[in-house]
């Protein structure tokens, strides 16, 4: 047997074209197709799965600001109006350890669908990106794989918002991907059902849970200490007890994390309780091997729940996640790459695209912004080097370990997606190379999509 087939030479039909074409729907790529859209561009939006959300909907994270406390000064855009057009269309719920909406990861497919019809978006579903298209140095489109066949889709500005810089990557554009053994752990969401609200909640109040409770476990939580006595829905409890119980095997002593919010239905979702090592989001093999484990560990966890968490004993799974959660594989060699200064001493920015308030989530830090501090967030940090015509936002922007574990954070990716598409839109009219793009006129039309950049 060979290590390689050669494939025959062919001609690939052109499915469709656009000015600006996005790869990926989860939040930055959402954000980044309506932003564009707005600013007057055409856009096609690329997503491999039956639904537009990502992180939202295919895996079940549905705290979208679950960081937002009283002091917060919150990003600004089309984030917000995620939380505020699925609140209308009643696809959200209160966030138990915050001043914020949990999105109802099912409904909010549909809230998604709205957006992107009323933005005048050509959505393109179950459609795969194979491949990028180049001409010398600039990016030209992308290769797709369907079950209509191998189609080319062609756009003047392509974004790539896939989460793991993969058009970046294939162009030969630098990027750096974490150690496999220092990435943030993989997680395999799920939700119940079958829970009695006010015996759960009469359980959390006599035994409330804190930030502080999160140290152990093989955890070790960096804080700025106003966080360790702050009310956090954290479970580790139930399944300390099982495995003194022996229903749970003893090497599963990862289990622990938080539950999201409670319906009056008895449903208990985005249970973030199954964290993976070692699971890398670029390797099939790996991939495979994380999602099984952790439909295999949630299951575990579920029964702990059910025996040893009041006002649980009725719960059943109601549903896994269509796919696992990946926080951590590539980020772009961008021309300018965060740093932790920038997300912990409010890094400020002549090409500010939008802002963020100091939430780091990651690495074993955990920040929360409950004082009123925020950083802006460059668009030089898109910008790829080496390939024209090609942003990268999303969770892959330029940046060190910190930043990450603040920029990848659903809300943020929103600010940088947004920037993208609006850029995006005025490299088309202005006929520029994204890396030449007029700024002042960037933010101009930022402010007037009523994002808040200073």
């Amino acid at each position: 047997m060979t290590d390689f087939v050669s494939e025959p030479a062919r001609q690939t039909a052109v499915l469709a074209r656009a000015e600006v074409v996005v790869i990926g729907s989860g939040p930055g790529g959402l954000a980044a197709a309506i932003g564009a859209a707005r600013a007057g561009a055409s856009v096609i939006l690329l997503e491999r799965n039956g639904c537009f959300g990502g992180n939202i909907t295919q895996v079940g994270v549905e705290g979208f600001a679950w960081y937002r406390h009283e002091n917060t000064v919150d990003s600004e855009g089309i984030g917000i109006e995620f939380e505020e057009r699925a609140k209308a269309m009643g696809a959200a719920q209160p966030e138990p350890q915050s001043d914020s909406h949990a999105l109802d990861a099912e409904g909010f497919k549909y809230v998604a669908d709205v957006m992107v019809l009323e933005a005048g978006i050509n959505p393109i579903l179950h459609a795969t990106v194979v491949s990028p298209i180049t001409e010398g140095d600039a990016i030209t489109g992308v290769i797709v794989e369907s079950k209509s066949g191998r189609h080319a889709v062609l756009g003047e500005v392509v974004i790539d918002a896939s989460g793991d810089a993969d058009i970046a990557y294939r162009i030969g554009a630098p990027t750096h991907k974490t150690p496999v053994e220092e990435m943030m752990a993989a997680s395999v969401m799920f939700h119940l059902t079958g829970i009695d609200k006010r015996a759960f909640l009469a359980g959390v109040a006599e035994d409330p849970q804190t930030y502080k409770d999160w140290e152990g476990g093989g955890w070790t939580i960096e804080t700025t200490g106003k966080e360790d006595k702050m009310f956090s829905p954290f479970l580790r409890k139930p399944f300390t007890k099982a495995i003194e119980a022996g229903l749970i095997p003893s090497d599963l002593k990862t289990l622990g994390g938080t539950w999201g919010a409670i319906s009056d239905q008895g449903d208990l979702t985005y249970m973030n309780i199954v964290h993976l090592d070692r699971i890398d989001g670029t390797d099939v093999a790996s991939l495979t091997a994380g999602e099984i484990e952790g439909r295999r560990q949630a299951i575990f966890a579920t029964d702990a729940i059910r025996r040893f968490t009041p006002g649980a004993e009725g719960a059943k799974l109601r549903n896994f996640g269509m796919t696992i959660g990946i926080r951590d594989t590539r980020k772009i060699d961008a021309a300018y790459n965060m740093t932790a200064s920038d997300v912990r001493n409010q890094g400020r920015f002549d090409d500010s695209i939008g802002i963020f308030p100091e939430f780091i989530d990651g690495y074993g830090i955990l920040i929360l912004p409950t004082t009123g501090r925020y950083f802006q967030v460059p668009y030089r940090s898109m910008l790829p080097k080496g390939v024209k015509n090609l942003l990268v936002t999303g969770r892959s922007i330029g940046g060190d370990r910190d930043s990450h574990a603040a920029v990848r954070n659903m809300m943020c990716c929103t600010v940088a997606g947004q920037g993208a598409g609006v850029a995006a839109a005025i490299a088309v009219r202005t006929k520029q190379d994204v890396a030449n793009v007029d700024i002042a006129r960037v933010q101009a039309e930022l402010k007037r999509q009523e994002v808040r950049i200073t």
